[in-house]
């Protein structure tokens, strides 16, 4: 008889082998420790085009004008830029709800005299950029479903040269006015010490699909339907992030329900990890110490209350 997990919901991909998340799942914001806020948020507001939705001494929250926070930036005394190569955040990624955007903002990029790197992925079409503190940050949109192409069950996605000039074009001759309205955090990209422990916890215990697995050290994961919330790569040696550090602190993927949170703790417990109760979720560290937040959509900005009691309740 056929794995129903497997055959439902998509055409693609690998299910858990117990709990899986369901398809309304997504990323919901990442939280990350720099070592100048003024700098970085200068940054986050001029070179892409986010809002400050909420500041004080230590924490500033940011989004598009009509999203909740996207990313929130807290900075503490002696924090030093990113070390390159720590295990932790390789990039998150920011995610347009259309092509022109995606054009609009690179020609935007040209005029600000701002480099970036660029590739076509087959599934999307992305932009890299990195912060003041060398925090990676893709900007990407997403080709029409219909487009996407599968290959034994795994989705086809590439590393091809992009064709800036056909996206620039896209962007027609609007001009860019910060991120626009249905921009949305679409992923996080982790580096890992090793992809079957990654995969141990993100795919086996906390319920991703796996969508991308013969990608030379790297292993592509969704809840079902999309072709990743959360990239996993082995392409640096590490060691993790330090403390005092910039770096991902966490990142939010939001569920639907109370249940459904209460069925991922159940998961990654029987799985051997810890897990800790937040005042809207749950808190897990995967095996690098990199934290992901459970969190019901039942409270609008859960998110964003999410972050803050985490980094109350931290010393970092």
């Amino acid at each position: 008889m056929p794995n129903l997990n497997e055959t439902s919901a998509n055409s693609f991909g690998i299910a858990p082998p117990r709990f899986r998340l369901p398809p309304a799942t997504h990323v919901g914001g990442v939280h990350l420790q720099v070592s100048d806020l003024a700098q970085a948020t200068e940054y986050y507001e001029q070179v892409l085009g986010l809002q400050v939705h909420s500041a004080t001494s230590s924490t500033v929250a940011l989004g598009s004008h009509d999203s909740d926070p996207l990313v929130w930036l807290r900075t503490r005394n002696g924090v030093k830029p990113a070390r390159r190569g720590a295990l932790g955040l390789f990039h998150f990624a920011i995610l347009l709800p259309e092509r022109e955007a995606l054009g609009r903002f690179a020609a935007h990029l040209s005029r600000i005299r701002v480099r970036a790197g660029m590739a076509d992925h087959s599934v999307s079409e992305a932009l890299y950029l990195w912060d003041p503190d060398g925090l990676g940050i893709e900007v990407y949109a997403d080709r029409p479903r219909s487009a996407w192409r599968q290959r034994d069950r795994e989705l086809v996605m590439t590393t091809d040269p992009l064709d800036i000039s056909s996206v620039i074009d896209a962007g027609g001759s609007q001009p860019w006015e910060g991120m626009p309205s249905g921009t949305k955090i679409g992923h996080v990209h982790l580096r890992v010490g090793n992809l079957d422990e990654g995969e141990r916890f993100y795919h086996a215990a906390l319920g991703l699909d796996k969508t991308v697995w013969t990608y030379p050290g790297a292993l592509f994961m969704a809840a079902c339907g999309y072709h990743h919330h959360l990239g996993t790569n082995t392409w640096s040696s590490g060691p993790r992030a330090k403390d005092d550090e910039a770096r991902l602190l966490d990142w939010a993927l939001v569920v639907p329900s109370v249940e459904v949170v209460s069925e991922a703790v159940s998961s990654i417990r029987n799985a051997g990890f810890a897990v800790e109760r937040t005042d809207d979720g749950s808190t897990a560290a995967d095996p690098w110490g990199t934290r992901v937040l459970i969190i019901p959509t039942a409270e609008p900005d859960a998110a964003h209350h999410s972050a803050t009691s985490q980094s109350k309740g931290r010393s970092t």
